[in-house]
């Protein structure tokens, strides 16, 4: 198998493509050492077309390869597709559009929570994945062809794997859950964090307005430092950091230069003016515009035996329903449920999910279903009739 190489390589595959009504693809990149990832080979292939595209080629234009992301005429099928198209949103500015992931999509037919792809791969077709290239360097270049084979197989085993999905999805009438799962994958605020949001990724070891402030700065600075530098953000300065500068609050080289968790000489570093810049500029806000602090929320008495009497429910719902317990509800799903009942902002409340287990979650909450133990197994009924509602 030949990697394309060229532009007007890329445009012919891309044609031939584009024939199908659908089109598997994965990538290959490597990101330990950088904020972005480097994409380092495309695999593509649809019935009867496979398409290895080498994106280091000094020839190579990606043009056409993001003109079939774009397609809406053709269904880009990925697993785990999340990375997959931050890479693409990346280099290309845009979200593939329509997508079908195969993880989510067996996750809603009942193969478990986050199932690995060789994993799907063996369960439907039989066809078991050679793994000894799986930690391949894919910047190398000659690529052996044992690793184009390896890189290849990633989206042959994808079709059937697909197809398998998709008629499952049909006949069980479950397309429509599997859309809105992929209306949130591909909306654009999932791919475009704002960089003023990046505290939201570390936690709230704060206690006072001010230090959240100081935290906000920080992490803003660091996150558009590392983007900048193209370094993993704790190549910039890690999170433990963070906490301790917006605890400590230096205004100061030497005041920066006594934190523990300060590396010995960094305060004199250009970044280390930076970070400074940002915790005086936390410091000089006025006191009626400084962040508050997210109030706790306290559960209600009785909301811990009431999460437990849900998930008992939650465990009943996805074996009737043959879905992954964790596609209808989250732990935290739950325990706001029990806490807040239907004021829950909560995914398990909209949607499909709602008028699988949500609704049923809040029936239970307000005492108009009930759990029991029947024959050796739990079961939903109506306190009121005794009719049983929800039995396998």
């Amino acid at each position: 198998m030949e990697l394309i190489k060229t532009r007007h390589e890329l445009e012919q595959a891309v044609s031939e493509l584009e024939k199908s009504d659908f089109v598997t693809i994965d990538t290959e990149f490597i990101r330990e050492t950088t904020f972005w990832p480097e994409l380092c080979l495309i695999q593509m292939a649809a019935p009867g077309v496979t398409a290895l595209v080498d994106p280091l080629a000094p020839d190579m234009d990606l043009k056409p390869f993001f003109d079939l992301m774009a397609n809406e005429a053709v269904t880009k099928v990925f697993h785990a597709a999340r990375q997959d198209i931050e890479i693409i949103f990346n280099l290309g500015g845009l979200i593939p559009h329509p997508i079908f992931d195969t993880q989510v999509a067996a996750m809603v037919c009942g193969f478990g929570d986050s199932i690995s792809y060789d994993q799907l791969v063996g369960r439907i077709t039989g066809d078991r994945i050679d793994k000894t290239s799986r930690f391949t360097d894919w910047r190398h270049r000659p690529l052996s062809d044992k690793q184009l084979d390896y890189a290849l197989a990633d989206v042959t085993h994808l079709i059937p794997v697909y197809l398998h999905l998709k008629q499952q999805l049909d006949r069980e009438n479950r397309a429509h859950w599997l859309k809105e799962e992929m209306d949130v994958l591909t909306a654009r605020e999932t791919y475009d964090p704002h960089p003023e949001d990046a505290w939201k990724r570390l936690k709230l070891r704060v206690r006072k307005p001010i230090e959240l402030a100081v935290m906000q700065r920080v992490a803003t600075w660091r996150e558009m430092e590392a983007r900048e530098r193209n370094v993993p953000r704790g190549r910039v300065i890690k999170d433990d950091a963070i906490y301790e500068v917006a605890q400590q609050q230096p205004k100061d080289v030497q005041a920066l230069g006594r934190l523990r968790s300060i590396p010995r000489g960094w305060e004199r570093s250009g970044a280390a003016a930076g970070l400074l810049e940002a915790v005086n500029a936390a410091l000089a806000l006025p006191r009626e515009e400084l962040p508050k602090l997210p109030k706790p929320v306290h559960a209600p008495e009785g909301a811990a035996a009431a999460a437990e009497l849900i998930k008992v429910l939650l465990k009943l719902v996805a074996e009737r329903e043959g879905v992954a317990p964790k596609m209808l509800a989250s732990s935290d799903d739950i325990e706001r449920i029990a806490a807040e009942g239907e004021k829950a902002d909560v995914p398990a409340l909209s949607g499909w999910r709602r008028e699988v287990f949500g609704g049923e979650a809040l029936k239970l909450m307000r005492g108009e279903t009930a759990l029991r133990f029947n024959n050796r197994r739990i079961e939903t009924f109506s306190p009121d009739t005794g009719l049983v509602s929800a039995a396998e």
